[in-house]
């Protein structure tokens, strides 16, 4: 039989996705939608007041259109436009989601916001003394202190009461960081940092009763990465047949076992419905691998788990 999200499994649980606006943390939003849980979909991206305002990529996707999707999935989505890296912007979302919802039951740090200041693959593998210092600093910002920054105004919010989850979203896990070099020193560092930050804060969220997770999608079929081939979710197979998608390389061959940003999502989900949570705690793991311990399956079906071929 076919497996099918339980539509009330977060029903009443209110999260926060911060990194929303696209790629994994939409796909979070919309799979704890998906679950019937209220998310409150922050970013920089916002259609909010006379103009829209775009974050670092100037790409189209807002905050707006993730929590509509959220809404239309059978949860409830609200948009908050936050740059988090703003202190005072991330304490006044605290407070309005005090106000508004009194508790978070999950917390997702998914923000990134660093996609192109990382560069392109012929950029990567360059030594830290050539790399562009004010790009490695930004990176590390935006990967790091945003993470930070967010869980010291939100946190309080997930220890009031016990059986909250808090999610850090990176690139890799502790395992598979560990002896590889990412891309570039600052990279790397970022996506270390990341995973360290969910066995800290869980280490610091024990007592409350709370769980952290660090998790990674595999090769994720984000907006932007579906742009590079020229395809859409509908037909990204396309983008493994050399020549077929005219004016765009094709995808190497590891693109065939590529994941929706709905996968991770269902990740997600999955943990914050499972009352042994706990037993994940300071934990860093793959969609693939919550999806065997699980059950659950991406938008088409299947179970793809691209860091099969790394083991």
């Amino acid at each position: 039989m076919a497996w099918t999200p339980d539509r009330e499994a977060l029903r009443d649980r209110v999260a926060v996705v911060a990194g929303a606006t696209r790629g994994a943390g939409r796909g979070i939003a919309m799979a704890l939608g998906e679950a019937g849980a209220t998310v409150v979909c922050t970013g920089r991206s916002s259609t909010a007041g006379v103009a829209t305002i775009r974050s670092d990529y100037d790409r189209a996707e807002t905050i707006e259109e993730t929590a509509e999707l959220v809404t239309r999935l059978g949860g409830a989505g609200i948009a908050i436009q936050v740059d988090h890296l703003e202190s005072d912007q991330v304490r006044r979302l605290a407070d309005r989601v005090r106000d508004d919802h009194g508790h978070i039951d999950v917390l997702v740090n998914d923000i990134w916001g660093a996609e192109v200041l990382k560069g392109r693959p012929p950029e990567w593998n360059t030594p830290i003394w050539r790399h562009d210092l004010d790009r490695g600093l930004r990176i590390l910002r935006l990967a790091i202190d945003t993470h930070l920054i967010t869980s010291h105004h939100l946190l309080p919010l997930l220890i009031d009461r016990p059986g909250g989850l808090l999610v850090e979203v990176t690139d890799g896990t502790t395992a598979f960081n560990a002896d590889r070099y990412r891309i570039s020193a600052f990279y790397d560092l970022a996506k270390v940092a990341v995973n360290r930050l969910a066995f800290s804060q869980g280490h610091e969220l024990t007592d409350h009763g709370a769980t952290a997770v660090a998790i990674t999608p595999g090769w994720l079929r984000s907006e932007m990465m579906l742009d590079n081939f020229g395809v859409t979710e509908d037909n990204w197979r396309d983008a493994l047949q050399p020549g077929l998608v005219e004016g765009y390389p094709s995808a190497p061959d590891g693109f065939g076992s590529s994941e929706s940003p709905r996968y991770v999502g269902r990740a997600v989900a999955a943990l914050a419905a499972d009352p042994d949570r706990a037993r994940w705690n300071q934990h860093s793991v793959t969609s693939a691998d919550l999806a065997r311990d699980y059950g659950f399956t991406d938008i088409d079906g299947s179970r793809p788990d691209s860091w099969a071929a790394h083991d």
